[in-house]
């Protein structure tokens, strides 16, 4: 058999070499593997580099995304102001290893024109790429006051030690970039249910541009939307903008860089609108001190209604995790102004109701009045007429007397104008769905009973017989209802609307719907029940006309109904309607 031949003292040598090697680096693994903190761990690498191969100084470069330029993220031994250097892809002995990806040892760098000054008193110095994921994405240096300082076996050791700290810095980036990811969807959940919170159009539009800037973290945020022609984009609200981009004039939407968001309802992001030609505004950045921009469209049921945009003061590439977050945020936020203009709408229409209350209460106001005046009318022109005054000719009493049945036709003809005018028309009947007419309603009033603390409960018994009624009007006379309920209840409290059947299957033709509203506020004494429907100015509300009231009871006698009261001080109020079912033929 043929034994191995001995080892040299040379192959001996090697091995310990290769051994104390291999401890080395696992032991460096060890260290650079300890945090997952991206400048903590790139700082622990360079520490272990220049301690490996007794370095003066020395400092690791990363490629930035959006300036493409070589940036110190870690350094040892250098100044502030060498830690502020910034070199070009290919600038320099560390910009040629970025950009060929290979290593550089310079035993004398006063030798190599590459070199850029950054430190006083280095001599030579060894350049190694970073690559992540195969890429190079950055550069190892260390520096030596000494000539031909770093040797072969120094370059091969940092070799491997960049290849190690390839794979710690790619899971560094990967957990900060988990980290931001989640502090965004934290912050995205924390400020949706702020803005939806909100209720008024104006007050929505300033805490979206305020919460987005704060999300994404910005020099300014603005919020646009579109016209009602469609054809204009209007600065509706900004948060951190100066006053001059406040005045700026509107945008097309046919011929502007927002204008491209809302018609292709996609983001996009503008490296530097300083020098943009697509941006309109360029004069304006530069004051105001504007670079990076990223807009994303305002989606409501696939129509964009706006853009939102949020403004960098230094050049960023925006990240796709900070787009997704502003894209799902801008959808929030077009919901919460949605519901914000649904919220106006309603206290429009709110207010609108209030004021046609106004003018049917003055109606039946003026049908009173008139009907006061009417009888004692009616005895003055017979007592007129039974007196006969009759003078002679040319007795100026005789024309008094002519005046005076003259003056008291024309009041009688006044009298019948105003009861024409104030009479009650008479109901368009139809088969009405109660029970679909109170949910519509519950849809309409669900902001005014959210922002009031009311919560609504709709209770309606299967298979409810249809009234023969007006609609319009029997809507009207629920939300009347529904309305002094929640003023009743300025605490917040509970509205429970049911509504029954009441012997409607026997057939006998006397079935009744019955519909009962009941609150739990603060209830009514005997003496304000006592004079709910005597007079229409008779208010059980401090701040009331009691209208709504006048006009709910007209409207139920109108459908050949009745309404009954039941409410206790501090136990609630209850009002029931009482409709006749016509009998089935």
């Amino acid at each position: 058999m043929n034994s191995a031949p001995n080892p040299t003292p040379d192959d001996i040598e090697r091995l310990h070499e290769q051994l104390e090697r291999m401890q080395t680096l696992a032991r460096v693994s060890r260290v650079i593997h300890s945090t997952l903190e991206p400048r903590e761990a790139l700082q622990r690498i360079l520490g272990e580099a220049v301690r490996l191969v007794r370095a003066w100084s020395g400092s690791i470069c990363l490629i930035n995304p959006t300036t493409g330029q070589l940036e110190i993220e870690a350094a040892e031994g250098l100044s502030p102001e060498a830690r502020a250097v910034r070199l070009r892809v290919g600038e320099g002995i560390t910009g040629w290893v970025a950009r060929t990806g290979r290593a550089a040892r310079v035993d004398d760098i006063q030798k190599d024109q590459r070199y850029v000054h950054v430190k006083p008193g280095v001599v030579s110095e060894l350049a190694i790429p970073l690559r992540v994921a195969g890429e190079v994405r950055g550069v190892l240096n260390v520096d030596s006051d000494r000539q031909a300082a770093f040797s072969a076996a120094d370059q091969e050791l940092l070799e491997d030690l960049a290849s190690l700290a390839a794979q710690s810095i790619q899971n560094s980036w990967l957990f900060e970039s988990a980290r931001q990811r989640a502090r965004l969807l934290e912050s995205l959940v924390r400020v949706g249910q702020r803005i939806n919170s909100t209720v008024s159009l104006d007050d929505a539009l300033q805490v979206i541009t305020r919460e987005a800037r704060a999300l994404i973290g910005v020099k300014m945020c603005s919020l646009m939307m579109v016209d009602e022609s469609g054809e204009w984009l209007d600065l509706r609200a900004s948060h951190g903008a100066g006053p001059q981009y406040r005045a700026k004039p509107r945008l097309p939407v046919a011929d502007s860089l927002l204008g491209i968001v809302v018609r292709r309802r996609k983001p996009m992001q503008v490296e530097n609108v300083q020098v943009s030609g697509r941006y309109q505004n360029v004069v304006i950045a530069r004051e105001e001190g504007l670079v990076s921009l990223l807009a994303v469209p305002l989606l409501f049921e696939n129509r964009a209604i706006g853009a939102l945009t949020v403004y960098t003061g230094q050049p960023h590439l925006f990240a796709d995790e900070e787009v997704r977050t502003l894209s799902a945020y801008a959808e929030l936020s077009a919901l919460a102004l949605e519901k914000a203009r649904l919220y106006d709408r309603l206290v429009s229409l709110e207010e609108e109701l209030r004021q046609s209350e106004r003018l049917s209460a003055l109606g039946l106001l003026a049908a009173e009045v008139a009907h006061e005046i009417r009888n004692p009318l009616t005895v003055m022109k017979m007592l007129h007429h039974s007196l006969n005054l009759e003078f002679p000719a040319g007795d100026p009493r005789g024309t008094d007397v002519r005046i005076m049945g003259e003056k008291m036709d024309h009041l009688n003809r006044i009298v019948d104008r105003v009861l024409d005018f104030a009479r009650t028309a008479e109901p368009l009947r139809a088969p009405v769905d109660v029970a679909g007419l109170l949910t519509d309603m519950g849809f309409l009033l669900r902001a005014k009973l959210k922002h009031a603390g009311v919560n609504l409960v709709l209770r309606s018994e299967p298979e409810l017989p249809r009234l023969m009624g007006d609609a319009t009007q029997l809507e009207q006379a629920f939300l009347n209802l529904s309305l002094n309920a929640v003023d009743a209840m300025p605490d917040g409290g509970r509205l429970i609307i049911r509504t029954r059947g009441v012997g409607c299957r026997n057939g006998s033709g006397k079935g009744r719907v019955v519909i009962r509203f009941r609150d739990t506020g603060e209830g009514m004494l005997p003496e304000q029940k006592a004079r709910l429907f005597t007079s229409l100015l008779g208010s059980t509300k401090p701040q009331g006309n009691g209208l709504g009231l006048a006009i709910v009871r007209r409207v139920v006698e109108a459908h050949g109904g009745e309404i009954r009261v039941w409410s206790c001080p501090g136990r609630g109020t209850a009002f029931t309607l009482i409709f006749p079912v016509p009998a089935r033929s």
